[in-house]
């Protein structure tokens, strides 16, 4: 790790976990799951148990370092992100400091900033919540394509269809989070679909507790969090041309995920 930005030897054996994934991709219902396992995920959390440490964080410094994601950052800016990250670190982990439990958080944009995390915190492990990214097109949750698309989106693609925007969003930022997650992070990476979670929920769960080392129940965890949401499939729904155009955008992450055969 460099520049000790270190929440405490202790607690750096406990975590952190994220929990990280496009907006409205099921990642809400896993830091409900995760928290029925015994994970801190912070004591400031908005309805979505979003972390708002980190999501102000989010705020500040993605669209920073995903402009500079193809060189290295210039050394006046990594160490603004650095000193920031001390801080917040200490903001989010204060209310486990004298007494350390399993730790992370829950703020879906951490995806974005995942190279850089794992630059400065070792220890870290990735839990990445993949949904369908044609049901991801036909979502009212677009915070992340308005907030950070101008980053990952050509000029050319930034005038295409909100759906074709948001599954391109989709594609290239699960991509570059399972590239990094599986040539980076390896047993510290643990990708699920949200699908599968929904359809067999305690054999999803005890992998997520398995990988986080959670020790409760994930039978009751399963019970009182995981339920089928009806909007499971609403790509189904639209016209065949609208969803060709889908398919030729996201074909390749669609098959890498799953989701084509």
């Amino acid at each position: 790790m460099r520049h000790d930005i270190s929440p405490g030897a202790e607690l750096l054996t406990l975590g952190p976990n994220i929990v990280g994934g496009t907006g409205g991709s099921g990642t809400r219902v896993v830091a409900r799951v995760v928290r029925r396992g015994g994970m801190f995920i912070g004591a400031e959390l908005n309805v979505s148990q979003d972390a708002l440490n980190f999501g102000a964080y989010s705020d500040r410094w993605i669209n920073t370092f995903m402009a500079n994601r193809a060189s290295s950052l210039p050394a006046a800016l990594e160490d603004m992100m650095i000193s920031d990250l001390r801080n917040t670190l200490r903001r989010h982990c204060e209310p486990i400091s004298d007494r350390p439990q399993p730790w992370g958080w829950k703020e879906p944009r951490s995806i974005y900033l995942l190279p850089f995390f794992h630059q400065h915190i070792r220890t870290l492990k990735f839990l990445h919540v993949v949904r369908d990214g044609r049901d991801m097109a036909f979502s009212n949750n677009q915070t992340q394509l308005k907030k950070h698309g101008r980053m990952l989106l050509g000029w050319k693609e930034r005038l295409m269809s909100r759906a074709l925007r948001s599954i391109t969003l989709w594609s290239r930022i699960n991509q570059m989070a399972a590239d990094y997650g599986e040539d980076n992070l390896r047993e510290h990476y643990l990708r699920i679909r949200f699908e599968e979670l929904c359809a067999n929920p305690i054999s999803v769960v005890e992998r997520i507790f398995a990988f986080l080392q959670l020790s409760g129940d994930p039978g009751e965890a399963a019970a009182r969090e995981v339920t089928l949401p009806p909007t499971i499939g609403r790509w189904r729904k639209h016209d065949a041309k609208t969803l060709a155009s889908l398919h030729k955008v996201g074909e390749a992450e669609l098959r890498r995920f799953g989701y084509l055969t």
